[in-house]
């Protein structure tokens, strides 16, 4: 090997151990590798950022925008409450969770998918007396399956497809995945309808373990000019509160206990309510009550912008052992913790004095962003917004699905490609107004989008130095290996990879190798392609390899071996069905 290929090796090396052992965010990581590959001069410029202007790349950041449409009008909540039904029985359940789940995932990014029906399914399974923790896991791994049954169903389908149109000058079209997706849905649907009982054992979700954790205190001020300063308690309307009641009054710095309804509220009054995290949300909505958190007014956040989160602090949260003070939580989170829950009772005493601990759950007023940036990090195990003043307009939901299915239709039938049929969907959700201009540039996940268009740069590199010939020369072991037996080879690899690594760069990082197969056996690129579009996507025996598998997680209460127990299996199931059927399907 020569010295540029060996140095693209180890940079791939460093980069899959990056990944793989450290918490480094993965797009700081993959450009770091781009870096390395243009300053040592493996690669120009052009060819590192190649992956910034890949129509697949493109395609996932436009199809951001048509799934922010469809959760801002509660289109999928609205299909999910009327699919989900009225079952009596727990497998008449898993039936009905599969099937949208599958069905859904095919038209639209399974992320979104499964992160609209998780809240869904736990008021669903709480009402009918089902437990989600049977519920939830084939949720994730029904939308994984579904997401493989057309062209834009997954990210990693878009980003392989972009590969082939640069690389090969190849386009796949909608549903040329069907042929292997749908023979999926039923051998993998089938077998988790069947064995999904049997498998996992019924576990407790985070809801349910954290249901008597959620009595808070939550203290308002009275305002010195509002409506209620004169006011008896009963007259305020604040002895009859649906979530909470009130405790204690601080007055001119002394405490009153046993206050009778008829006492006079004055200016300044701090009153102390015991309740449900939705009791601080009722207190907001009485004119003249305001927070009496001092931070609260130091937050740097538009009050149309707040929102009330409930927040479990994890192992790895940076403040641990140290007071609510010396934590500087709100300068380092910008949120502010309005009141502390510790099994299952409110934490005494002041709040700017409380230690922080594992388990915590934290009642806080941040902003609308804050679940989504810390709901997949370490610091929280768990992170829910309470329900706010501004539900989904399901008003236009029928327009949002409208808009998806002229989407479909028109890349389907050859009228538009994929990226000009997302891009008109995208100006179409933003036009009807069924997203606002400004969170459709908030539900774009630059970060995801970073790590998928740098990590074309390692692709290149692989090509470019003969790293991806080299690799797969070692690959084949034989030379007379039969290219089943290399396919096989190459499915395995990348299902090892998308375990380890994101499933976007596992396709990356495989797809040059695997063409070099094709090409050293001289057969057909296009089977090795569109394995890897599947194998990338079968991760299913860890919660890491896949985003849907660790968002429900918290939320199933599950364990890693309950990944394993359910997932080895349907692993080996699609395997089989994907070596078995691309060969039929795309000779070599």
């Amino acid at each position: 090997m020569e010295v540029a290929a060996i140095f693209t090796l180890l940079v791939v090396v460093a980069t899959l151990a990056a990944l793989a052992f450290t918490r480094i965010a993965p797009d700081a990581i993959l450009m770091a590798a781009l870096g390395a590959l243009v300053i040592s001069g493996t690669l120009t410029p052009g060819q590192a950022l190649q992956g910034f202007a890949n129509p697949g790349v493109i395609t996932i950041a436009t199809l951001y925008v048509v799934a922010a449409g469809l959760k801002e009008t509660g289109a999928i909540q609205w299909l999910a409450h009327r699919l989900l039904g009225q079952p009596s029985r727990l497998r008449q359940a898993q039936l009905r969770v599969l099937l949208p789940a599958a069905g859904l995932s095919a038209f639209m990014n399974n992320t979104t998918v499964v992160a609209m029906f998780i809240p869904a399914i736990q008021e669903w399974a709480a009402r009918l007396k089902l437990p989600p923790g049977k519920l939830l896991l084939p949720l994730s791994y029904a939308a994984i399956i579904g997401g493989t049954c057309t062209l834009i169903g997954t990210s990693t389908n878009l980003v392989v497809d972009g590969l082939l149109q640069s690389e090969r000058g190849v386009s796949l079209s909608m549903f040329s995945l069907a042929w292997v997706g749908v023979p999926l849905v039923l051998v993998g649907g089938t077998f988790l309808y069947f064995f999904t009982n049997r498998l996992l054992p019924e576990r407790q979700g985070v809801l349910e373990q954290l249901e008597q954790a959620r009595e808070y205190v939550v203290d308002v001020e009275v305002e010195a000019k509002g409506p209620l300063v004169g006011k008896t308690i009963a007259d305020a309307g604040l002895s009859s509160l649906a979530n909470g009641y009130l405790a204690d009054i601080e007055r001119n710095g002394e405490l009153l206990n046993d206050i009778p309804q008829e006492t006079t509220l004055k200016a300044g009054d701090i009153l102390m309510f015991i309740g449900a995290p939705e009791c601080a949300r009722e207190l907001r909505r009485i004119r003249g009550l305001k927070p009496a958190s001092g931070d609260i007014h130091k937050l740097d956040i538009a009050h149309h912008r707040r929102c009330l989160v409930e927040a479990v602090i994890g192992p790895d949260f940076g403040g641990l052992g140290q007071t609510v003070k010396a934590s500087r939580f709100r300068s380092r989170y910008q949120a502010v913790i309005l009141s502390i829950s510790r099994h299952g009772k409110s934490v005494p005493g002041k709040l700017g004095a409380a230690t922080l601990q594992v388990g915590d759950t934290l009642l806080l007023e941040t902003t609308h962003d804050f679940v989504d940036q810390y709901r997949y990090r370490k610091d929280f195990l768990l992170v829910s917004s309470l329900n706010d003043s501004t539900p989904p307009d399901f008003r236009k939901a029928p327009v949002a699905l409208g808009i998806l299915a002229s989407m479909v239709i028109l890349s389907a039938t050859g009228l538009l490609s994929i990226l000009e049929a997302a891009l008109l969907a995208g100006g179409g959700m933003v036009a009807t107004r069924c997203v606002p201009v400004s969170k459709a540039r908030r539900y774009i996940d630059l970060s995801v989008l970073v790590v998928i268009a740098a990590s074309f740069a390692l692709g290149a590199g692989m090509t470019e130095t003969g790293t991806a010939a080299q690799v797969a020369q070692w690959l084949l072991l034989a030379d007379d290996l039969a290219p089943w037996a290399a396919l096989a080879l190459v499915y395995l690899l990348t299902v090892a990879f998308t375990e380890l690594i994101t499933n976007n760069a596992a396709a990356v990082l495989m797809f040059p190798i695997a063409v070099s197969v094709a090409d050293q056996l001289g057969v057909n690129f296009l089977p090795f392609a569109i394995a890897i579009m599947f194998a990338a996507s079968a991760s299913f025996m860890t919660p890491l390899g896949y985003q849907t598998n660790l968002m429900v997680l918290g939320p199933g209460g599950y364990r890693f071996s309950d990944y394993l127990r359910l997932g080895a299996p349907l692993s080996a199931i699609v395997a089989i069905t994907v070596i078995t059927l691309v060969p039929l399907v795309w000779p070599f």
